[in-house]
């Protein structure tokens, strides 16, 4: 497995140093991801706020650009999956759990504690809901979208293997075969194991307080565990059924869960509220994206360190998970345009997770600003991991919908786990698309791991600090993947053009 492949050797060492490292000494490893957090929040928050303003606006140009009709593949190429397919499948590896997770902790969160202004006030609503669609709407994706249309552009259309090194040729030519391509590919590996991991922690902790409020099972390390190794044993069947079954059949059951969550709340829940919230959130999100981009307080700490725990945070957070998301996307969308593939990447994901927080995240502050339910902001404070459950608990039908939300949980925490071990077989094994399910199977054992680090560590703190960690390397691989990916399209364009003008000498005039 490891013969010839040095990849695959040191990005497995790597990692398995990681989960020894996190398991002996991991109060030593949760002290330091806390001080480089606290460093990189204090003086790098301009860096991430910048670059993640400038992934949006390269996507958008793109998409709208006359390289806007070259196609990821070859020019007769159609797209390997049906759109609604296609858009679950990156959905679900996109965003998921998370979304999940925070669907009500984080409005809740900004509405009594607000990124501007006074807590639990009407202003403090709107704000709440407008800062989450940002957190979740065209900047992950963005990010996403560069990492797969460089993969996708680079193996579909220009025949090299799907590796991270290989969006670099327009910018280090045959280097990318030597050290330094190498280093690329290691990097972005062990980065793709953290990230998945830190999705099997986040699932682990919100399936255990689901369970605990619902059925009283105690929410200890032990059950957490016990959770992953269940979901490690599931992922292995799923995985030995490939992504054109275990993946393609989770994802759409995942979107159908999803959508039958969402309808009932949007029912049973304030209806007139929710529709409302949507559409004012969607129009202030859209008019004011460009000052939230690059929102700074240097004349006010408060406000400051608000942007980085919450914004600085997040940008840092989808960092760690663009090389194993944007791997996966690029390996599905063969043969569409760059235009498709945007619009595809970047609007449609962003929508539902605006339908999915006006629902959930509006009903909760709903009941808590509108109704005066005072003590489930308190509940869903106290206990973020619990916070979906304990809204689901104060509408009619709760217990039902939890443990819809439970299922719901658990499948994207598989399809998750499936999809990222795929990548990460994907990336260490030379590109190949069908990676071996020995390889698959070692990467879930470490990831699995990993995940126990988080947990050993300190939680959802330990997620967001060492995934931070983790990330800040990418940020920098990030700018250059952009700057290769336009000098490609650029020099294409270019020849076509020269092509054409000699193939129809006439056309010039």
């Amino acid at each position: 497995m490891f013969k010839g492949n040095s990849v695959l050797g040191i990005s497995l060492l790597l990692s398995l140093l990681f989960v020894v490292i996190g398991v002996v000494f991991n109060d030593w490893l949760g002290q330091k991801a806390s001080a480089f957090l606290d460093f990189a929040v204090t003086y790098f928050n301009w860096f991430y706020l910048l670059i993640g303003a400038i992934f949006v606006f390269i996507c958008l140009y793109l998409m709208f650009s006359k390289y806007g009709n070259i196609r990821l593949g070859k020019d007769a190429d159609k797209p390997a999956y049906s759109t609604f397919s296609w858009i679950t499948m990156l959905f679900s590896a996109g965003m998921g759990v998370g979304l999940v997770f925070w669907g009500v902790a984080e409005p809740v969160g900004h509405y009594t504690t607000p990124p501007y202004g006074e807590g639990s006030t009407g202003e403090a609503a709107s704000a709440a809901m407008q800062y989450t669609f940002f957190h979740w709407g065209l900047h992950p994706w963005a990010l996403y979208g560069i990492v797969a249309l460089g993969l996708a552009y680079f193996h579909f259309r220009k025949d090299f293997p799907s590796s991270m090194s290989s969006i670099f040729h327009p910018l280090l030519g045959d280097r990318i075969n030597g050290p330094i391509g190498k280093t690329i590919d290691i990097l972005s590996v062990f980065i793709t194991s953290v990230g998945v991991a830190s999705t099997f922690g986040l699932s682990a902790l919100q399936i255990t307080s689901g369970m605990n409020s619902q059925w009283g099972i105690p929410n200890t390390l032990t059950v957490q565990l016990s959770i992953i190794g269940l979901a490690f044993l599931l992922f292995i069947i799923s995985s030995w059924s490939g992504i054109n079954r275990g993946i393609k059949y989770l994802s759409n059951f995942n979107m159908l869960i999803l959508t039958l969550l969402t309808l009932s709340v949007l029912v049973i829940g304030p209806t007139k509220q929710i529709f409302e919230m949507l559409i004012t959130s969607t129009g202030s999100y859209l008019g004011s994206i460009l000052p939230m981009s690059l929102r700074m307080e240097p004349f006010n700490s408060e406000a400051n360190s608000w942007v980085g725990a919450w914004t600085v945070f997040y940008w840092a957070w989808w960092t760690t998970w663009a090389p194993f998301v944007g791997s996966f996307i690029a390996r599905i969308s063969k043969g569409r345009t760059i235009k498709e593939f945007i619009s595809g990447v970047l609007l449609v994901p962003s929508l539902v997770s605006f339908v999915w927080f006006s629902v959930l995240g509006g009903s909760a502050i709903h009941f808590i600003h509108n109704l005066g339910n005072s003590a489930l902001a308190e509940n869903i404070n106290a206990d973020v991991n619990g916070a979906l459950f304990a809204f689901l608990s104060n509408i009619p039908l709760g217990s039902v919908l939890s443990i819809l939300a439970l299922i719901l949980i658990f499948s994207f925490f598989i399809t998750s786990a499936d999809s990222g071990t795929f990548v990460l077989g994907m990336l260490s094994s030379n590109g190949d698309l069908n990676p071996s399910n020995k390889i698959k199977i070692t990467w879930g054992i470490i990831i699995a791991g990993s995940a126990t680090v988080f947990l050993l560590a300190g939680g959802l703190d330990a997620v967001k600090t060492i995934s931070i960690v983790v990330a800040t390397p990418f940020s920098i691989i990030l700018i250059f993947i952009s700057w290769s990916i336009l000098k490609a399209v650029r020099k294409e364009f270019k020849k076509e053009v020269t092509q054409t003008n000699t193939e129809n000498p006439h056309d010039i005039a």
